[in-house]
């Protein structure tokens, strides 16, 4: 079905580096299927040093990409805001709260998109949410949201958003799928994410203790910031940082990939990680540890394994490789029919034209969107 092209401008927090963030991941996914659909659009990123010394897509070809220095700088794209039919302030961008009441006189409809809506939700609690406040959520004609099932009510009921939906992140099938010819693993089971202090138990528990444990296995855990305390086993190997356009490589290569989900996610439930479907996408079977709504996500058991303990992942490391191998294909399917970038894009592009553009009086929870394998 052809759809109107839209005009799109999107505030993020990166889109021309993903080190240290999965947010550009994301970003790139979604606003190239945008693209593909027809639709314009202008993505703002605040320059910050760390981010330019590692910039591994300083000029997209699927949209504008623009570089400011302070939130007064929008100023200087204030016609492309207002000429702009939908516009989006993303999570973690520097002085958001500024940005969300500067633009709110001049967009026709202003997104927020959390794509940490837990970490959101609990800095909120404790009042130091630095990108949004309880008084500009609002503001917003529509809260996009990585988390949905009761979050969703959360964010309605106790801070006044005027509507929030599940945009759950996204894979580009073109650029994860499966290795071309079949080779032996290179590792039995790897880890691909940026340190992270609440994760790091569950990390050492699903893949360093494995480790400790069967020193006949190779291990792999890519990722910035992991700090020099950490004592890896010697059949553990690091890589520092891994760019996106290695990620399918890298899935390709191992037998299994462990998925560890931040606390306050877990907490939340129903907040997938792009890396759950990255690694789908590339029919490489996944291990997670447990959190309410990922059996809406994947069928658990068939789709994806779950693990609590060493012995757990252990246990799955010695699977034959053909049952290993069927989940995978099957965690693969599963993203071809509900989660490829396309499918968001889809998804927002119903919601703008739908709910925003001519509002059909629905309850504003009333699932709207198609984002996962089964209803939050």
């Amino acid at each position: 079905m052809s759809e109107a092209p839209l005009r799109i401008v999107v505030i993020g927090l990166s889109l021309s580096s993903s080190w240290g963030n999965g947010h550009a991941t994301t970003y790139r996914a979604l606003l190239r299927a945008l693209a593909a659909r027809g639709h314009t659009i202008l993505f703002l990123e605040c320059d910050r040093p760390w981010y330019a010394a590692h910039r591994d897509l300083p000029d997209p070809d699927f949209c504008r990409l623009a570089l400011y220095d302070r939130v007064e700088d929008l100023a200087d794209f204030r016609a492309e805001i207002a000429a702009a039919d939908f516009v989006i302030i993303g999570s973690y961008v520097v002085d958001a709260i500024r940005a969300a009441r500067m633009l709110r006189p001049w967009a026709r409809l202003l997104a927020f998109y959390d794509i940490d809506t837990p970490v959101t939700l609990a800095a909120l609690a404790r009042g130091e949410a630095a990108y949004i406040s309880a008084d500009t959520i609002p503001l917003y004609d529509v809260y996009l949201s990585f988390t949905g099932g009761p979050t969703l009510q959360v964010l309605e009921r106790r801070y006044g958003a005027r509507m929030a939906r599940a945009l759950y992140c996204a894979v580009d099938p073109a650029l994860y799928r499966p290795a071309d010819t079949h080779t032996e693993p290179r590792w039995h089971l790897g880890y691909l994410g940026t340190y992270s202090e609440d994760r790091q138990p569950v990390l050492d528990r699903l893949l360093l203790e494995p480790a400790r444990r069967a020193p006949g296995l190779r291990f792999v855990v890519a990722g910035p910031q992991y700090p020099a305390s950490i004592a890896w086993p010697s059949n553990v190997d690091r890589v520092e940082h891994l760019p996106p356009d290695q990620h399918a490589e890298f899935y390709t290569s191992l037998a299994w990939t462990l998925n560890v989900t931040r606390a306050d996610m877990v907490a939340a439930g129903y907040s997938p990680s792009v890396r759950l479907f990255e690694a789908a996408a590339c029919a490489t079977p996944i291990i997670s540890d447990a959190w309410e709504g990922l059996g809406s996500i994947f069928e658990i058991g068939t789709e994806i394994l779950c693990a609590g303990s060493a012995e757990d992942v252990l246990a799955a490391l010695h699977w034959p490789s053909a049952r290993y191998r069927a989940l995978g294909e099957a965690a693969r399917a599963c993203v071809l029919r509900h989660h490829t970038a396309d499918h968001r894009a889809a998804a927002l592009i119903a919601l703008i034209n739908e709910d925003l553009v001519s509002p059909v009086g629905i309850e504003p929870t009333t699932p709207r969107l198609k984002v996962s394998c089964s209803t939050d």
